[in-house]
């Protein structure tokens, strides 16, 4: 008998911004007695939500239900960037190329923004919250430019098109002078992610897959033909399970040693008024991510996203423990702060109204785990920082695995190697956070 028991649950500082700034969620439905699943999916962001879809599709009629600790979207999925990308987006690299099969990498990922767009059709999500308008790698000094040119020739050799945006053109476009440059590429969906995951599981449950909120898994555990699974207040019986916990994976002991775990940070500005709007100029949209992977992220929402607001996104931090803590969310909020100030003077002193850790789940050598663990027991969990187009693959992915289903995805994966053993601690977070805040300086004006 297999039991698998969660060691610590998922653990949040600051709010996840993006379901704030939404209309209040309705009333949510937490698992409060015993019930029976053919496929029980334990997680409700990116990849759980995508693969109860994908159990919909391949397996008509199967009672599916879906696990999340908390309020859907409250989670990783509602502390995003909300960049779901077309094109190799290797952050352990220096200008994003990835180092093995990009052309089949691009593919894959076009799944994904072809599975999430079909949702949005069907469950008549808002194209506010799933906008196909491409983005841009901002380049802020000589050396980030030269990273975009030789980005832009990879991209050239796959027959992948781009831009290259002049200063002029990034501060019509942004309404800061900051950049020297920028990278525009266009197949890049823009998500408001927490409206994007609250519509994917309204559609979810309106096509009947039982969604329950506020119902974190403690164990589970084979009994005979079925998995048990305990929750604080219910039980589930399902004959086949999909983890679909990013780095939590490691919580129930599976990849141990593997896995690691890091948390970015966040901020989102208050709704600016029609003065601050007219100080800041540019255009309502648009999403910059910076040249050097440890550079500053940043976007420009409207009011149908959620307000009229800027969020800049930097600084990480390797918790092995998965715990962030409210001095490395004050830490980070005062990097951005400044960061904020330099690209956008005319609005310079601006309070912050959201602040917020985000987590994230790399291994050493980029490889997820989307494979059997064992008889009935399928994962399809680190997303290496990819989480909107990684997750909606992996979750895809595990859902086929589950029902005996090939695919790309599943071969693609398949072929991935286990995530490479980290060094032993202490030296593993020591020596991360070192290196992380070396890359972060040198990194200092992107």
């Amino acid at each position: 008998m297999s039991r698998y028991t969660a060691r610590r649950l998922p653990i949040h500082q600051g709010p996840a911004a993006w379901n704030a700034i939404l209309p209040p969620q309705g009333a949510m439905r937490r698992l409060e007695a015993d019930e029976i699943a053919d496929f029980a999916v334990i997680g409700g962001g990116f990849a759980g939500l995508s693969a109860a879809r994908r159990l919909t599709q391949i397996a008509p009629g199967a009672r599916v239900a879906v696990l999340e600790a908390g309020r859907l979207a409250t989670g990783a999925a509602g502390r995003n960037s909300g960049f779901m990308i077309d094109l190799p987006h290797e952050l352990n690299s220096q200008d994003y190329k990835g180092a093995g099969d990009d052309r089949g990498l691009i593919a894959l990922n076009r799944q994904a923004i072809g599975f999430a767009r079909a949702a949005v059709e069907d469950y008549g999500i808002s194209l506010d919250y799933f906008n196909p308008v491409g983005k841009i790698n901002g380049a802020a000094s000589p050396a980030a430019h030269a990273h975009n040119e030789s980005y832009a020739r990879h991209l050239a050799s796959l027959d992948e098109a781009s831009e290259i945006f002049d200063a002029q053109q990034m501060q019509a476009l942004t309404g800061s002078a900051h950049y020297l440059s920028g990278l525009y590429t266009p197949g890049t969906v823009m998500l408001q992610p927490a409206g994007y995951i609250r519509g994917l599981g309204a559609g979810l449950a309106r096509d009947g897959v039982a969604i329950f909120e506020d119902s974190p898994v403690s164990e589970f555990e084979r009994q005979g033909d079925a998995w048990q699974i305990t929750t604080p207040k219910g039980r589930i019986s399902a004959g086949r399970v999909i983890l679909t916990v990013n780095g939590h994976l490691e919580s129930f002991g599976i990849e141990q040693g593997r896995l690691m775990q890091l948390f970015l940070f966040a901020t989102m500005t208050p709704e600016l008024d029609a003065d601050a709007l007219a100080r800041l100029g540019g255009v309502p949209r648009w999403g910059i991510t910076p040249s050097n992977p440890m550079g500053t992220t940043l976007r420009r929402i409207d009011a149908g996203q959620g307000g009229n607001r800027i969020v800049t996104r930097t600084c990480a931090r390797l918790r092995p423990d998965m715990t962030p803590t409210a001095q490395d969310v004050a830490r980070a909020a005062q990097v951005m702060r400044r960061k904020f100030d330099v690209r956008f003077p005319q609005l310079a002193g601006l309070r912050m109204e959201h602040s917020w850790a985000g987590h994230l789940c790399l291994s050493l050598n980029s490889v997820s785990v989307m494979r059997e663990i064992e008889a009935g027991l399928y994962a399809g969990c680190v997303q290496n920082g990819l989480g909107t187009a990684r997750g909606t693959l992996t979750g895809i992915g595990a859902a086929e695995l589950a029902c005996g289903v090939t695919s790309d995805i599943t071969t693609g994966f398949a072929a991935q190697a286990r995530p490479r053993r980290l060094p032993p601690q202490p030296f593993q977070q020591i020596g991360a956070n070192a290196m992380l805040r070396l890359k972060e300086w040198q990194a200092r004006a992107e």
